[in-house]
């Protein structure tokens, strides 16, 4: 009896599986119609042929740049005067001036002279109420 369940069950899958191979698509309908006129309209391209001056109006010509030319170099004698004339001038010194404040800062003293010193410099707080 299980052999010939066995059939009936193959039997029925094979049934099965040929009603459903029915939807096979054909080679010709697989075509890519678009991709086949891409590559029938690449081939048939051609370029146009360039003459041998088409670059002429494009790019400039190039010219050599003119070397530089070397410093004039001075006369020993125009040297000499040069560092003469600098060591027997006067440096430029800047005044010196005084601080604007009238106070005088206190150099010495311990933690207590600095706290009051600033304590000091800020305002008394009024309360708020």
């Amino acid at each position: 009896m299980s052999l010939s369940l066995f059939a009936k069950t193959a039997t029925r899958s094979f049934a099965s599986a040929q009603a459903s191979r029915g939807f096979a698509t054909s080679a010709i309908a697989r075509r890519d119609l678009i991709q086949e006129a891409y590559l029938r309209e690449l081939k048939a391209y051609k370029p146009a042929a360039k003459s041998a001056d088409s670059h002429k109006g494009q790019v400039r010509e190039f010219h050599q740049p003119s070397p530089p030319k070397a410093p004039a170099t001075p006369s020993s004698s125009s040297l000499s005067s040069e560092l003469d004339s600098y060591a027997s001038s006067e440096p430029d010194v800047a005044e010196v001036s005084k601080s604007s404040s009238t106070e005088e800062v206190s150099v010495g003293g311990g933690a207590k002279e600095f706290l009051e010193e600033a304590r000091r410099d800020y305002p008394k707080e009024e309360a708020h109420h």
